[in-house]
């Protein structure tokens, strides 16, 4: 089993808050700073600091709550109860995030919580303990250096990409087992949206000279464009499945046809990857020529015609034709953008 960088941070700013209580006196907020710390982690430097006073905003919504309810109607379960529901109610209004409202949450139940202390001296320890917890959180954030998101980004577009494209070579030759496929069409679906997400985290990354920020923002549209082809590529494998039947009862000469064509589709994607990884010996011409291009209008126009004859099913394998020249549009782009990347980078 791997421990991430967000598990080591998260110990780390946990034992912290535990120690600066301690050191502090706060003995009876320790529960507290701990839940607090660990729900103050951030994956990213740029997260932490937009979240932080937020969160304080949140701990100081949910304890002056807390003291307000205690002091007029009490702290029986029933009352934290409505008290958590209010606490949130007020978060969705302010539009914070889950996380943020989970120490509006905390703070509430910590200052309803039954105790012999004085009240107000109970209230201060417990609101103390959260706030270490929240900056011992944002301090190991700024502390750690954050992940490499640009190299976790390619390598895990690449990886998702390569799963999809042989794929499509299986299930255009009707080869593929149809459960297992659709349990791998599931799997791939959620790992482009952690792709997604890992693009999101690199573009909140944030640069302090000019040079680096125009550099990483041909990246970023580089990136948005590979992530653009893989999701269309991922388009054709779930048409390509579920028109698996109608697709094979086409004319023979046209399913071959359809091989052909998106074998040098799929060739044409792998090989812009490989450019970008710079795995493609550079010549005098420009590389990225010597690519064999697909004719994929062609091959929709054939598509089209198969049931020309039959007005019913005149238009069944129009959605294979729609997502085969979207994903075609999505290449040539993707083509145009390293091109420009690349002659950039030489420069």
């Amino acid at each position: 089993m791997r421990v991430g960088a967000r598990a080591f941070k998260t110990g780390v700013a946990t034992a912290v808050a535990f120690y600066v209580s301690l050191a502090f006196g706060l003995e009876a907020g320790l529960f507290a700073a701990a839940i607090a710390a660990v729900s103050s982690i951030q994956p990213s430097i740029y997260r932490s600091i937009q979240t932080i006073v937020e969160q304080i905003q949140a701990n100081i919504l949910g304890v002056a709550l807390g003291i307000i309810l205690v002091l007029t109607v009490g702290n029986e379960p029933f009352i934290i109860g409505f008290a958590i529901v209010t606490v949130i109610a007020i978060c969705i209004q302010l539009r914070m995030k889950e996380d943020t409202t989970f120490i509006a949450i905390i703070a509430v139940i910590a200052i309803m919580d039954t105790t012999q202390m004085p009240f107000f001296e109970f209230a201060g320890v417990r609101f103390s303990s959260i706030s270490i917890g929240i900056l011992s959180a944002f301090l190991v954030n700024l502390a750690f250096l954050p992940p490499k998101y640009e190299t976790k980004l390619f390598e895990d577009i690449n990886h998702t990409t390569s799963d999809i494209l042989q794929w499509i070579r299986v299930t255009t030759r009707h080869l593929s087992d149809q459960p297992a496929l659709k349990k791998e069409i599931n799997r791939l679906g959620n790992d482009l949206s952690s792709v997604e997400q890992t693009y999101n985290l690199f573009s909140e990354e944030r640069t302090y000279s000019q040079k680096r920020w125009y550099e990483r923002a041909r990246k970023l549209v580089l990136f948005r464009q590979l992530i653009h082809t893989s999701n269309k590529s991922f388009q054709v494998l779930n048409t390509l499945h579920r028109m698996d039947d109608d697709i094979e009862n086409i004319p023979r000469k046209i399913n071959e046809q359809v091989i052909e064509e998106v074998d040098k589709t799929l060739h044409t994607h792998e090989k812009l990857i490989l450019m970008y990884l710079g795995r493609i010996r550079k010549k005098e011409t420009d590389p990225l020529e010597k690519i064999s291009e697909p004719d994929i209008p062609a091959l929709v126009d054939q598509l089209l015609t198969v049931y020309e004859e039959d007005d019913e099913d005149r238009l069944k394998l129009l959605p294979l034709a729609s997502t085969l020249m979207d994903y075609h549009h999505e290449l040539l782009r993707l083509k145009r953008l390293l091109s420009s990347y690349q002659t950039s980078s030489h420069n």
